[in-house]
């Protein structure tokens, strides 16, 4: 499958899963619902890797990676995006999620020595100029409500945010590590997936929530989507991504996300945005456009 397919597929499927979130609070903790979204898409991931024939079994040296990967990408990242919900609408949640254009880089010249190229400090320059405006009101009215003597929820669910955001940025250079380790995204995302699963469960038990049983269907439809589309489908393609042309670019799914976020709020949530947040995606989708184009010296060598 094309690169420019992937990119496609991971923008939509991740464009939707925000709002899907919302459709797991309420009946049991978050981190009870990270548990039930990586155990079933584990599971499916294995099943795969079996009805392909693939050996299951990694060495500790692969197993070590797939461990931080799992913690990163799989456990630390997704309790702080569920519980940030709890707080924050989903599509501010999905803005923060532009921050890793600046996280991947910096991470990345941090583990590999990577070059910080003046595109990519421009490019994501423009794509958070583009984010701000987009969900402007939104983060006006909620600076507004602190100032007048709020609860600070919105503080705390920003700083989760945040965190997750730093979170899978770490899980993004974990997996150049992985990927020298196995080429095999589906057998490496299932481990990984597993890891991050029993982690989350062992947080479940030791700060004492509890394992419960959903009752509706809305709760068990947004599981579906989000395992095995958020997670299984769309996550393949993303780290299928990151081999083929690196976290750097890859990570600009991150960016076009919210404007489909937005795009679909306008069809299911009856959202109306304004001259500012069209705007503001004109120049997300345009700093993707532009950090995606080959440089001139790598083109001409080709």
């Amino acid at each position: 499958m094309s690169s420019p397919l992937l990119f496609i597929i991971a923008c939509l499927i991740w464009g939707s899963t925000f709002f899907a979130i919302t459709l797991q609070l309420g009946e049991v903790a978050p981190a009870v619902s990270v548990v039930y979204r990586f155990a079933l898409a584990s599971a499916v991931l294995f099943a795969w890797c079996a009805a392909r024939g693939d050996r299951l079994l990694l060495p500790w040296r692969a197993q070590r990676w797939m461990l931080l990967q799992g913690a990163a990408t799989f456990a630390v990242s997704y309790i702080c995006t569920y519980t940030s919900e709890q707080y924050l609408v989903s599509g501010v949640v999905a803005v923060l999620f532009a921050l890793m254009v600046f996280w991947n880089p910096i991470f990345n010249r941090i583990a590999f020595g990577s070059a910080l190229g003046w595109r990519t400090w421009a490019a994501g320059g423009v794509a958070i100029c583009g984010i701000t405006l987009l969900f402007f009101h939104s983060i006006a009215d909620a600076w507004r409500e602190l100032r007048a003597g709020g609860n600070g929820h919105f503080l705390l669910g920003l700083m989760l945010a945040v965190t997750a955001t730093l979170a899978s940025s770490v899980g993004n250079v974990v997996v150049v590590k992985v990927r020298e380790q196995s080429d095999n995204v589906l057998l490496t995302m299932a481990w990984s997936m597993l890891w991050g699963t029993l982690l989350v469960a062992l947080w479940v038990v030791v700060s004492g929530q509890h394992f419960g049983l959903p009752t509706t269907a809305r709760y068990y439809g947004g599981l579906l989507w989000l395992s095995l589309l958020g997670s299984v489908i769309a996550f393949a393609a993303y780290f299928t991504l990151i081999h083929r042309i690196g976290s750097d670019k890859a990570v600009y799914i991150g960016v076009v996300t919210p404007v489909i976020s937005v795009l679909l709020s306008i069809q299911l949530e009856h959202y109306r945005p304004g001259a500012i947040e069209w705007i503001g995606m004109v120049l997300c989708l345009s700093s993707v456009a532009w950090a995606l184009q080959p440089n001139s010296s790598t083109t001409a060598n080709t």
